[in-house]
């Protein structure tokens, strides 16, 4: 259910409010009963539960394969280092 900020006109009064998408806006404060302007909010946060969340677990595969890729190229040019003693 979405959470939605109003601030009364007379008092100054701010509160939030959760209602359901359909329930008409509220009309007055619950202090003092003048009019209310209903605020834009920024919204609310996502909370993701579980893993499988982050950048680094979708790469898994391909990190070991990139950083086996440089030590093979190394061990390459060792190889023609040695070919050059002969």
């Amino acid at each position: 259910m979405p959470t939605y900020e109003y601030e009364c006109t007379g008092c100054g009064h701010a509160f939030e409010e959760e209602r359901s998408i359909t329930a008409p806006p509220r009309q007055r404060c619950p202090r003092c009963r003048h009019k209310v302007r209903r605020l834009i909010s920024g919204g609310s946060g996502v909370v993701f539960k579980g893993s499988g969340f982050y950048i680094t677990d979708s790469r898994g595969k391909k990190g070991s394969g990139a950083e086996a890729a440089p030590a093979a190229s190394s061990g390459s040019s060792d190889s023609s280092s040695g070919g050059g003693e002969d």
